[in-house]
């Protein structure tokens, strides 16, 4: 996502980069390729227009820095710029202190409202709480049994009363939920395949009856300005009070979450950045227009890191490490998980400062679970004790049973020995000096 718009502006900020201040005529040619770029990227025409507008007053006001080469106040200006259009900052869900929590669902069919759902419960679940998935649509085939099958995924009920009015249904979910020691109620409610009058009328007779805390439009990035007239359409109707933005992770170009706020005054809250139950992140508008400029993401990086980590086994590495023990393969494979289970490589590397403006730079995730298909296939032993690989016949063994060749396990064997001697390296060390370079170099043992 963004990536057409990043590489749009990094190309604009250069062209600037050699001269020596900022002039009327070289704004003027700027901005109206950040416009272009701004429209190309799906953003709403008034959204763009009233943008350049602002940038541009900025930009010949008193508001520049004289200590800033002319890209660098143009950047800064835009990230100012950017990161206010989406919100300014990180909107909280409204959770209700003394009580249950009631969070209503709405969208189109296809926006992905019931694994928003599901999503949703797991990451409430994850925070202590004891959440509730209440199957309100009754109308598309096999709905109900979707969101069950989500809920027994990650263990968290779903209460459903058959083929009866979505309204009692909801009324029901809340009596049940208060009866029964729940704390939040998710209602997944049903869609069309367009806006249409019936819809709205329940909807708003659902808001009437449970009285949410929060109703969250599930908007698809992926429709880009579609789900800007989508959200300005439920939001006149029900007066939403945010909107989950799902496959951000796509290759959507980005318009609708930079138009969303400024259209409907609502913030974009949430959202969902892979197909797994637990790709969901609060949307940060420093930390997007980061993105879109080119210059990474760390704190979510950090973040996911945090999540990923298992915060026992990292300990035990760090011990292990600084007893100037070696890793071995149950060491890696453990790292090999926790990397996978951040997300996609391509969406970590983006996060990286600097890394992604590299054109032509991907990654080849086939390598980590072909590593990953390796170890799996060797004996306990043989992870614990990797000098026993010396054996040409085990090495064979492992290939044909991993389904590689013999080279790609001398590859991996050979990537061991090269982790341990950078650990030898720092072996010789002070030791706060050691962890920390040991955790420069080897991201995986950073500690809550």
């Amino acid at each position: 996502m963004f990536e057409n718009l990043t590489e749009r502006l990094q190309g604009i900020f250069k062209k600037i980069r050699g001269q020596g201040r900022l002039t009327e005529k070289n704004v003027k040619d700027v901005l109206r390729e950040v416009r272009l770029a701004l429209l190309e990227a799906d953003v709403h025409y008034k959204v763009a227009r009233d943008f350049i507008e602002r940038v541009k007053e900025k930009a010949l006001g008193q508001e520049v820095l004289r200590s800033l080469t002319p890209d660098m106040q143009i950047m800064k200006i835009i990230n100012d710029e950017l990161v206010q259009l989406m919100g300014g900052q990180a909107a909280k869900l409204n959770l209700n202190p003394n009580g249950i929590t009631v969070i209503m669902l709405v969208g189109l069919h296809g926006s992905g409202k019931t694994t928003a759902a599901a999503k949703l419960a797991k990451r409430f679940k994850s925070e202590g709480r004891r959440p509730l998935l209440v199957a309100a649509d009754v109308y598309r085939p096999a709905a109900v049994k979707q969101l069950q099958l989500l809920g027994e995924e990650i263990d968290v009920p779903v209460f459903s009363m058959g083929n009866v009015s979505p309204v009692e249904i909801c009324k029901g979910a809340v009596e049940h939920a208060r009866s029964r020691g729940y704390d939040v109620v998710i209602i997944d409610t049903a869609g069309r395949l367009h806006i249409d009058e019936e819809l709205m009328r329940e909807l708003e007779e659902i808001k009437e009856a449970v009285e949410p805390h929060e109703i969250l439009l599930v908007a698809d990035a992926m429709t880009g300005q579609d789900a800007v007239n989508v959200a300005k359409a439920f939001d006149e109707r029900l007066d939403i009070t945010g909107v989950f933005l799902t496959k951000l992770d796509g290759d959507a170009r980005g318009g609708a979450a930079l138009s969303i706020k400024a259209v409907t005054g609502k913030p974009i809250k949430l959202v969902g950045v892979g197909e797994k139950l637990d790709a969901l992140e609060e949307f940060h508008p420093d930390r997007m227009a980061s993105r879109i400029l080119g210059r990474g993401d760390l704190l979510t990086l950090i973040e996911r890191a945090e999540k990923a980590m298992d915060e026992e086994k990292a300990k035990q590495l760090e011990r292990k490490l600084m007893e100037k023990k070696e890793l071995d393969f149950e060491d890696m494979l453990e790292q090999i998980r926790q990397i996978k289970r951040m997300g996609a490589l391509d969406q970590l590397l983006e996060m990286i400062p600097g890394l992604g403006r590299l054109k032509g730079l991907q990654v080849d995730e086939e390598q980590l679970k072909k590593a990953e298909a390796i170890i799996l296939s060797m004996t306990i032993e043989e992870r614990r004790n990797p000098k026993l690989l010396k054996n040409w016949s085990r090495r064979l063994r492992i290939a044909r049973g991993s389904g590689t060749t013999v080279q790609d396990v001398n590859r991996l064997i050979q990537q061991l020995v090269q982790m341990n001697k950078l650990l030898k390296q720092l072996s010789g060390m002070d030791p706060k000096k050691a962890r920390r370079r040991m955790r420069e170099a080897l991201p995986f043992v950073v500690r809550r």
